[in-house]
């Protein structure tokens, strides 16, 4: 059973949407990785924005006060927005990860197949060889035989004193 073009084909296809997919989860990881900064800038921001209010408190400064209340405030609005888009952005990685392993599964299977039959064919090849091998040996010999025979034949019907003679010198 020869490795086909369609199966090598096949390999190749796999190799490409393989890649595919792992570019696909690489981009979603990527994204998620973006949104989780932007909470834990949005966090740092609501922290600063409580400092700044508890430094009011001591200077009496008002301005200060509704600057670090606002900040505060915008830093919570932008948490609640991410937090949503950072799960959905969590699940579209563990998505694009189970289509990257499929694809790689996949592809295994289909090289495992193409190695399989390449090692059958290796072994076929082997086996044809000795038998050729055996042929011609056993080709050989029977030719071998044949001249043997005919030498036979023809002492048999030559006197006895020159059978002995022709022996000799073969």
């Amino acid at each position: 059973m020869a490795v086909s073009r369609a199966m090598r084909r096949l390999l190749h296809v796999l190799e490409i949407q393989e890649e595919k997919c792992r570019a696909a989860m690489e981009s979603a990881r990527a994204e998620l990785k973006r949104l989780e900064q932007a909470l834990t800038r949005s966090v740092e921001r609501e922290r600063g924005g409580r400092r700044l209010v508890a430094a009011s408190a001591a200077t009496g400064e008002i301005t200060d006060r509704i600057a670090g209340i606002e900040e505060t405030h915008v830093a919570q609005r932008i948490a609640a927005a991410l937090t949503p888009r950072i799960a959905e952005s969590e699940s579209a990685v563990n998505l694009r990860q189970r289509e990257f392993l499929g694809k790689r599964i996949e592809r295994r299977q289909t090289e495992t197949l193409i190695e399989e039959a390449e090692a059958l064919e290796r072994v076929e090849a082997g086996r044809r060889a000795q038998r050729d091998l055996d042929d011609w040996f056993l080709s050989r010999r029977a030719n071998s035989g044949e001249a043997q025979a005919d030498e036979i034949m023809e002492n048999a019907h030559r006197p006895a004193g020159c059978a002995s003679q022709q022996t000799r010198k073969s």
